[in-house]
C-alpha cells in the first residue's frame, strides 16, 4: 500500500513538472503579406538559449520569457511569450535590405537573393513616393515593366516587350491580388482601378512561370496590407491637387493574438487635364486572418470598386501640338465614358499537415458589370467568374540534401455576356451625350482553363540550389451568339480550344559569397487567344489561329555590395517569340487576329538601391532602376509589307528611373524622382517615332507624434515640375478615316499639385 502510494505522489509530480515544462509554439510571419518566414534567429534574452524557425515558421521554445526576434531583411522584435498559447509573430521588412525579404512568387517561399528567376519587389515605401492615385508611377520604377496611362482609366502594361501590341488595355501578362486572379479567361488584365492604400507589396515575377501559366510576359502579383495583430487603428487620409482632385481614405485595422480584421475604403474624384476626363472611383477592401492553431490558418479577401470614368481618347499630332487639353471629337460630341462595378471574394485555408506537408487551397469568385457608351456604338458587360487553387508545398531529404517541392493546380472559369447597341448622340442636340438605340448584337462566352503544376528546389550543395518545373495548361471557349442571325449579322456560335500546352522551366543559383549570388533560368510560356481575335468578318472561328509561344532565356546576379550599403540586381535576356498575333484593322471598329512572324527581345534590367547616409538624425538613400530594350521583328509581314528587321512597336529603346529618399529626425521625409523614356516606334513601318522625354517629381512629408497613440502626417508634392510636354501612351498603327488624321496620341499631364493630411490613431 506504501509503494502505491509513492507511485501516485511520483505520477502525480511528474505530470505537474511536464504542465511546468510544456513547450512555447508559434510562427513567424511577414506583417505584410503572411508569408511564413524561414530560419528566424529567435534569442531568449535571460540565459541567452537560441531557437530557429522552420521552413514553414514554425517554432518550439522550452520555457516562458521574453525573446528577441531576428531575421536579415526585418526589423527586430523583442516580445514576452507566456507558456500554454500558440503566438503568431508578425515581422516588418526593412525596405534597405531587400536580398533577404522572403519572396513567395513561387510558392515556395524563399529569401530574394536564392531566388533563380528575376523578381522585382515594389515596397510600401516605393508605393508611397507618389500621391497613390495612379499605379502607373508606381510600377515604371521597376526595371522590365513599362506601363503607359492615357488616363486614370486608360492604360497599357508590357513586360520585356510583351503586351506592346494590345491596342486597348493589357494583355498577355497575369495578374493576382493575393491569390484570386484578376487576369480573365482570355488574357486581358485590369488592376489600375485597385485601390493603392490597400496595397503592401508588389511583386513582379519577370517571364513564365510554371505555377500561373500562361502570361508570356511575366506576372504581377499585388500582396493587399495584412492584418496586424494585438493592435487597433484607424487612419484616416484627405488629399486635393490639380484638376480637382480630391481623395479621401480610411483604413482600420483591429487585431487580437489570433485573428485580425481590416478595410480600407476610398473615394477619389478628378475633373482631368483634358475635356471629357472626369473621374470618380469608390473602393473598398476587406480582409481577415484568423490563426486557429498550429496547423490551420483561414485568411478571406474581398473588394469592391465602384467606378464611372469619361474617356477623352487619343488625339492627332495637331490637336496634340496645338489643344492637347482637347478630347477626340467623336469622344467628347458622344461624351463617352464607363460604368464599372466589379467585386472580388476570396478565402485561403493553409493547413500544415506535419512538419514536412503543407496543403493550401483557395476558392474564389469575381465578377464585372460595364455599361461603355462609344462613339460607333454602346457596349454592355456582365461577367462572373469562379476558381480555385490546390497546392502541396513539401520538404523532404534527398541524398542528404533538402528538397522543397509543390504540386498543385488552378481552375478558372468565366462566364460574359456582352452586347452592344446603336449610339444616337448624332440624331440629337449638341451636348445630348449618347443615346442607346436599337441592339445590334448579343453574345455569350463561357471561357475556362486549368492548369496542372510542379516545382521542385533542390540543395545542390550548401551555395548551389537547381530549380525544374513544368506546366500543363487546357484553355477552351464557348461562344454562344444570341442575336438574330441575317446576311450582314452570320450566327458566329461555336466552340474554340486550344491544343494541350506544357510549359517547363529549368533554373540554377549560386551564391559566390555570402551576400552574392548569380542565377540562370529557361522558361517558357504562351498566351492565349481572345474570341474577339479568333472571329473572322462572316462570323466563322479562326480554328488555324496559334497562341503566342516563346522561350526566355536569362542570366543575372544579385546581392549586397560596400558593407552592405548597396543592394543590386542585374539581367540579361532574350526572349523568343513565334507566331506574333497581330490585330489587323478591317474597319472603323472592326479587327481581326492573324499570325504574322516572330520577334526577338534582347533586353538589360539593372536596380540598385545605395544608403548613401546612414546616422541617427539623417538617411540619404539613392535609387537607380534601368531598362535597355533592344526588341525587333526577326520575321513579320503584313500583307505585302515586310516588317522584318524593323523595331517592335510601341516599346521605349530605355527607360532609367533615378531618384534620393532623405529623411530626418524620422519627422521629415523628401523624395526626388528623376524619368527618362527614350522614344519608342508607333508604327510598325517605323516611319514615326515619338520623342524621347524627361519628368521629374517631388514629394515631401513631415511626420509628428502628437501623443502615444495619436500620429500625424501631412504631405506636399509635385509631379512633371519642369512641365515636360509628352506623350503617356500611344495607339500603335492608327489609322484616319473619312479623310481625318490617324489619332495616336494620349497627352500627359502638365505640371501639378497635391498635397494632404493624415491621421493616424492607435486604440
Amino acid at each position: 500500500m506504501i509503494k502505491i502510494s509513492y507511485l501516485f505522489l511520483f505520477s502525480v509530480c511528474l505530470v505537474f513538472s511536464s504542465f511546468g515544462q510544456s513547450t512555447i509554439k508559434g510562427k513567424v510571419i511577414d506583417s505584410d503579406s503572411g508569408i511564413p518566414i524561414t530560419n528566424v534567429s529567435i534569442t531568449n534574452v535571460s540565459d541567452k538559449s537560441e531557437f530557429t524557425s522552420n521552413t514553414y515558421g514554425i517554432f518550439e521554445l522550452l520555457k516562458a520569457g521574453t525573446y528577441l526576434f531576428e531575421k536579415e531583411g526585418y526589423s527586430k522584435r523583442i516580445l514576452n511569450l507566456a507558456n500554454n498559447k500558440y503566438h503568431v509573430i508578425q515581422l516588418s521588412i526593412s525596405p534597405s535590405n531587400l536580398s533577404e525579404v522572403i519572396v513567395n512568387t513561387n510558392q515556395l517561399p524563399k529569401t530574394l537573393k536564392k531566388a533563380s528567376s528575376t523578381i522585382s519587389i515594389i515596397s510600401n515605401q516605393d508605393i508611397t513616393r507618389g500621391n497613390d492615385i495612379n499605379i502607373a508611377s508606381v510600377l515604371n520604377r521597376a526595371p522590365g515593366i513599362f506601363m503607359q496611362s492615357g488616363a486614370l482609366n486608360t492604360n497599357r502594361i508590357t513586360i520585356r516587350g510583351i503586351g506592346s501590341r494590345n491596342l486597348f488595355g493589357t494583355a498577355k501578362i497575369k495578374a493576382y491580388y493575393k491569390d484570386i486572379p484578376l487576369t480573365t479567361g482570355t488574357g486581358e488584365t485590369n488592376i489600375e482601378d485597385f485601390e493603392l492604400g490597400a496595397m503592401a507589396r508588389i511583386h513582379i515575377l519577370k517571364g513564365a512561370s510554371t505555377i500561373y501559366g500562361s502570361g508570356l510576359g511575366g506576372t504581377i502579383n499585388i500582396v493587399p496590407q495584412s492584418t496586424y495583430l494585438n493592435q487597433s487603428s484607424i487612419k484616416s487620409q484627405f488629399s486635393v491637387g490639380s484638376f480637382r482632385l480630391a481623395k479621401e481614405m480610411v483604413n482600420i485595422n483591429h487585431g487580437t493574438s489570433k485573428n485580425g480584421f481590416r478595410a480600407v475604403y476610398s473615394h477619389t474624384h478628378s475633373d482631368g487635364y483634358r475635356e471629357n476626363n472626369d473621374y470618380n472611383k469608390q473602393t473598398i477592401t476587406i480582409n481577415s486572418n484568423h490563426h486557429f492553431n498550429k496547423k490551420n490558418d483561414l485568411l478571406f479577401l474581398a473588394s469592391y470598386i465602384d467606378l464611372k470614368a469619361f474617356i477623352p481618347s487619343s488625339i492627332d499630332e495637331t490637336s496634340y501640338n496645338n489643344t492637347p487639353q482637347s478630347a477626340a471629337y467623336t469622344w467628347e460630341q458622344s461624351k463617352g465614358y464607363e460604368d464599372t462595378q466589379r467585386g472580388l471574394f476570396g478565402t485561403t485555408w493553409n493547413h500544415q499537415s506535419n512538419k514536412n506537408l503543407k496543403l493550401i487551397t483557395s476558392i474564389f469568385t469575381t465578377y464585372k458589370k460595364a455599361y461603355e457608351p462609344r462613339p460607333f456604338n454602346i457596349l454592355t458587360e456582365n461577367s462572373f467568374a469562379l476558381g480555385s487553387r490546390f497546392r502541396l508545398i513539401g520538404n523532404n531529404k534527398l541524398f542528404k540534401n533538402t528538397l522543397n517541392w509543390t504540386l498543385g493546380s488552378e481552375f478558372f472559369r468565366d462566364t460574359h455576356k456582352s452586347g452592344t447597341f446603336e449610339n444616337l448622340y448624332k440624331d440629337f442636340p449638341e451636348g445630348t451625350g449618347s443615346v442607346q438605340g436599337n441592339r445590334l448584337s448579343d453574345f455569350k462566352e463561357k471561357r475556362q482553363y486549368y492548369n496542372i503544376f510542379v516545382e521542385t528546389n533542390y540543395e545542390l550543395s550548401n551555395k548551389t540550389n537547381l530549380s525544374a518545373g513544368i506546366n500543363y495548361n487546357k484553355t477552351s471557349y464557348d461562344l454562344n451568339d444570341r442575336f438574330k442571325a441575317s446576311e450582314t449579322n452570320p450566327d458566329q456560335s461555336g466552340t474554340f480550344k486550344f491544343k494541350d500546352m506544357w510549359s517547363p522551366k529549368f533554373g540554377v543559383i549560386h551564391q559566390l559569397s555570402k551576400h552574392i549570388s548569380i542565377y540562370a533560368n529557361i522558361n517558357h510560356g504562351f498566351s492565349p487567344i481572345s474570341l474577339n481575335e479568333a472571329l473572322l468578318p462572316n462570323g466563322q472561328i479562326n480554328t488555324q489561329l496559334k497562341p503566342e509561344t516563346g522561350w526566355n532565356f536569362e542570366l543575372g546576379s544579385r546581392g549586397q555590395l560596400l558593407n552592405n550599403r548597396l543592394f543590386y540586381n542585374l539581367a540579361i535576356y532574350r526572349l523568343d517569340v513565334k507566331n506574333l498575333l497581330v490585330a489587323k484593322r478591317t474597319s472603323e471598329d472592326e479587327y481581326i487576329g492573324v499570325n504574322a512572324g516572330r520577334t526577338q527581345h534582347d533586353g538589360l534590367e539593372l536596380n540598385l538601391n545605395y544608403k548613401l547616409l546612414v546616422s541617427k538624425t539623417l538617411l540619404l538613400q539613392t535609387f537607380l532602376n534601368y531598362t535597355y530594350n533592344d526588341f525587333n521583328f526577326k520575321q513579320f509581314i503584313d500583307d505585302t509589307n515586310d516588317y522584318s528587321g524593323n523595331k517592335l512597336t510601341g516599346v521605349p529603346s530605355n527607360i532609367l528611373n533615378l531618384g534620393m529618399d532623405t529623411k530626418v529626425n524620422t519627422n521629415f521625409y523628401g523624395t526626388i524622382n528623376f524619368q527618362h523614356v527614350g522614344s519608342m516606334p508607333i508604327t510598325d513601318s517605323n516611319s514615326i517615332f515619338t520623342k524621347k522625354y524627361n519628368l521629374t517629381h517631388l514629394k515631401f512629408s513631415y511626420n509628428k507624434a502628437i501623443n502615444k497613440s495619436l500620429k500625424l502626417n501631412t504631405f506636399f508634392g509635385i509631379n512633371n515640375l519642369f512641365n515636360t510636354k509628352y506623350a503617356s501612351q500611344i495607339l500603335i498603327n492608327a489609322q484616319g478615316f473619312n479623310g481625318n488624321a490617324p489619332r495616336y496620341y494620349y497627352p500627359g499631364n502638365p505640371r501639378n499639385y497635391y498635397t494632404g493630411i493624415e491621421i493616424n490613431y492607435i486604440f
